[in-house]
């Protein structure tokens, strides 16, 4: 992994993000062009900086869209992390309706 802050036209510049509501990691890295979503979600090492996720496959996306691990990524793409839901969205819109907003 390089540390310029110019990539040369055969890596990737890219970010990889998981969010709580109490805290945020955020992993920068300079990666080989052609490096998938999955790929860079392993180099950034936030598997095993959260082994209590349990997961043996991580949801991921770029920039709010949901994509698989075998996803290219292209210069300056940001990796989300996703955590499991604590609600399903259509329970909680059936809660609030039921509540009367």
């Amino acid at each position: 992994m390089s540390e310029r802050d110019t990539p040369t036209p055969s890596e990737v510049r890219v970010e990889v993000v998981h969010a709580l509501p109490e805290r945020v990691w955020r992993v920068a890295m300079t990666l080989p062009d052609g490096t998938t979503a999955g790929e860079a979600f392993e180099a950034s090492g936030l598997r095993m900086r959260l082994p209590e996720w349990g997961m043996s496959r991580a949801d991921l996306g770029v920039f709010g869209h949901p994509c698989g691990p075998e996803r290219v990524l292209r210069d300056g793409d940001r990796v989300e992390i996703y955590r499991p839901l604590q609600v399903d969205p259509m329970e909680a819109r059936r809660r609030r309706a039921a509540k009367g907003g």
